[in-house]
């Protein structure tokens, strides 16, 4: 049976009011004028009037209630979390050792602070990166006769089948402009990354290979995050993953060639002192130190007619570009494979978190009572940040920070933390221990901040305390998200007791993923037993398959698409609390292309126009994958049918269509690249429809498909060869 929630007092204004004059009698015989004109029987009415109000807000469960269940079950606000990105730094100084931007410097996007991850070696050049891209053989005679050259200057007789024609192409130098794409190096020649390190001042370059030798350099790396289809995406563990680095090769040019009939130049390995792009998977920076001396390294020489053949790098168009290079860096994967899609690449760059460090803080004296409490002077704190010390007989002690006190013992140094009042708890003697009267109590070191500030557009940090150093942000910063409400809190208060933070039902990895701080889930959903590369045909024992979209895409409004960084977030933060036995991805959706036409006819007194344009609303609507749109509210429902009579029946719900002439659905045939009118779209398990067409006109309708078509990679274009690389 239901569970009704208990009416303490369910009397109302005329119930008190009626009471009240029966009681006048009892109480005051002599008063006998029980009209509503006499002023006693007003003030009654008003105090019937008053306790109606008081028994509302009386059978009401005050929030103060709530709160104190929050806190009986030890349910803490969710904390902020910080955004991240990279910042480049630059310099107009001529100081050719570099200016040193150190570890945890401030920098600023107006009043909003971020602080760097790592110390900078900033010098004053640039970085330009270059692909070789495959292309076919030329066609024009004087083009293919001229590639030919290039290979014979390497000292090579081979015919045209042997050797590999490409295109030079620049990585973009401004990511965030508008239409900007991203060069796919898994088409390259060579499978590599060439990267051009590029003065500032031709007069530089010499004094600055001596400056730069042994120094650090860092280099900063945007792939393109897109996901092309679910079956890129690998499986969680989110967090572990991307300590695992895919190994690339990196080496630096170097003025010498090879001896020998094959002229080639000679580069030098590098080992990088730190990588956080997972092997150019994610966005990040690679630090690579450089020779110790100068003359292990340059621009290689200069060989007149085999520029940019063989191994020697690309050849830059521009001379004045081109006699400003210090010297190359190259990327390979050892095992040969492709390196992916690159957005942007630049030197001088660190990553940035919007964080700030705190120093050391005195909290207080220990008590010996259980439950201790003690404050941290800034909030929110990061998680995992903060450093607890605890002086005892043998001087201070680091103390460990757990979740909660359910596996602590008496004697176990263990404390929570609530990262979202700045609050450090201790154990009640039992379940932890408690440090003891007249200990005195320090946070070393913790960090704070965090917030949804964070999420700055690019170019919009542009401060930073440093003589003669500017910076920027070459892309936005992301993962930003304010501090819980304490209206959501109360909210969550069911689905936290029901679940306690573990992901076991297929309800809870849906909740769980739509709560990820930071990713702006817009929609989740669960497929249990679905593994992304067999589908639905075949149940997967184990395996449990979470489809994601954004709140908002600008990029394809009709059809959002999670890229990899929102991927990661809610991969991470499910596989913290999945089982072990499970196996979790997490997935974009799949779109089915579909085209709608609509012939109505207006009611008389209605524009033409504005009923057309509203029935083209409400179809997108009822076919949109977000809420609070689709048939229920949810969004199309994964897998559902697209039923033309349904379509039908939404059209006729706008005020104005006097009726329906017709209305054809089609799908799209990617091998006949037609589209074939159906009378409705099945559906995968994973799958949503996506408008790519849309025709509504007065009359008959047209043939669906007419008013577009899907638009093709742009990628894929064919281009023109002004230059070749060979292979033996």
């Amino acid at each position: 049976m239901p569970i009704r929630t208990p009416i303490l007092d369910d009397r109302s204004y005329q119930q008190l009011r009626d009471e009240l004059i029966r009681r006048i009698p009892v109480y005051a015989p002599e008063w006998t004028d029980h009209n509503a004109s006499d002023p006693g029987i007003t003030l009654i009415e008003l105090f019937a009037y008053l306790g109606e109000n008081l028994l509302y807000r009386f059978n009401q469960i005050p929030d103060a209630t709530k709160l104190a269940f929050l806190n009986l079950l030890k349910i803490p606000l969710r904390p902020a979390v910080s955004a991240s990105g990279l910042v480049a730094f630059s310099t107009k100084k001529t100081n050719s050792s570099g200016t040193l931007v150190e570890q945890k410097t401030a920098v600023l996007a107006g009043k909003t602070a971020f602080e760097t991850q790592t110390e900078v070696h900033t010098f004053p050049v640039s970085a330009l990166g270059w692909a070789r891209l495959s292309t076919g053989i030329p066609e024009d005679p004087e083009l293919l006769e001229a590639s030919r050259a290039r290979a014979q200057a390497l000292g090579l007789d081979v015919s045209d089948e042997q050797l590999l024609f490409y295109k030079t192409t620049p990585i973009p130098t401004d990511p965030s402009a508008p239409g900007v794409e991203a060069v796919d190096l898994s088409t390259a020649v060579d499978d590599t990354l060439w990267i051009a390190i590029v003065a500032d001042d031709k007069d530089q370059v010499d004094a600055l290979r001596i400056g730069m030798a042994g120094k650090v350099i860092n280099v900063g790396v945007l792939p393109d995050q897109t996901v092309e289809s679910k079956t890129d995406v690998s499986a969680c563990p989110g967090a572990a993953s991307l300590d695992v680095i895919t190994e690339i090769h990196w080496q630096i040019s170097t003025t010498k060639t090879s001896s020998g009939a094959l002229l080639q130049p000679i580069y030098r390995t590098l080992n990088p002192v730190g990588d956080t792009t997972g092997g150019l998977d994610q966005c990040g920076i690679i630090r690579l130190e450089l020779p110790a001396s100068s003359l292990d390294f340059g621009n290689p020489p200069l060989v007149v007619g085999a520029e940019g053949a063989g191994s020697f790098p690309p050849e830059i168009e521009d001379e004045k570009v081109a006699e400003r290079v210090v010297f190359w860096l190259r990327a390979f994967r050892t095992d040969g494979g492709p390196l992916g899609r690159l957005l942007w690449v630049g030197v001088n760059v660190s990553e940035a978190v919007q964080e700030r460090t705190a120093s050391a803080e005195f909290l207080g004296t220990g008590t010996g009572q259980p439950d201790q409490e003690y404050s941290l002077v800034y909030a929110p704190v990061i998680v995992n940040s903060v450093e607890i010390d605890v002086e005892e007989m043998d001087g201070f002690t680091p103390w460990t920070e757990v979740t909660s006190f359910d596996g602590s013992g008496e004697d176990d140094r263990h404390y929570v933390l609530d990262a979202e009042a700045g609050r450090v708890i201790f154990g009640n003697g039992v379940f932890g221990k408690a440090p003891q009267i007249g200990e005195r109590i320090r946070a070393r070191s913790y960090r704070y901040g965090g917030g949804r500030a964070g999420n700055v557009a690019a170019k919009a940090i542009q401060t930073v305390n440093v003589s003669g150093v500017t910076v920027v942000n070459p892309a936005a910063f992301r993962g930003g998200a304010d501090s819980e409400p304490i209206s959501d809190a109360l909210t969550r208060i069911p689905a936290e007791f029901r679940r306690h933070d573990r992901a076991v039902a297929a309800s809870d990895f849906q909740e769980l993923a739509l709560a990820t701080p930071g990713a702006d889930v817009g929609r989740a959903e669960v497929l249990p037993l679905y593994h992304p590369s067999f589908g639905s045909t075949t149940k997967a024992a184990g395996v449990v398959s979470v489809v994601v979209w954004p709140k908002e895409d600008p990029k394809h409004p009709n059809a959002p698409m999670p890229d990899r960084t929102l991927l990661r977030l809610v991969c991470r933060y499910l596989d913290e609390r999945r089982l072990v036995t499970t196996e979790c991805y997490v997935i974009p959706p799949s779109y089915v292309p579909i085209a709608v036409s609509v012939g109505l006819e207006v009611k008389k007194g209605y524009g033409i126009e504005a009923v057309k344009r509203w029935v083209e609303v409400v179809l997108r609507q009822f076919l949109a994958p977000l809420p609070p749109y689709g048939p229920e509210g949810g969004g199309w429902p994964l897998g559902r049918r697209v039923y033309g009579p349904e379509l039908y029946a939404a059209a006729l719900q706008v005020d104005g269509v006097e009726y329906l002439t017709g209305i054809q659905l089609a799908t799209w045939d990617a091998e006949e690249e037609v589209w074939v009118t159906v009378d409705e779209v099945t559906l995968e398990a994973d799958q949503v429809p996506e408008i790519a067409a849309m025709s509504v006109v007065q009359g008959n309708p047209l043939p669906a498909g007419d008013v577009a078509a899907p638009v093709a990679d742009p990628d894929k274009t064919v281009v023109p060869v002004p230059t070749l690389v060979e292979e033996c």
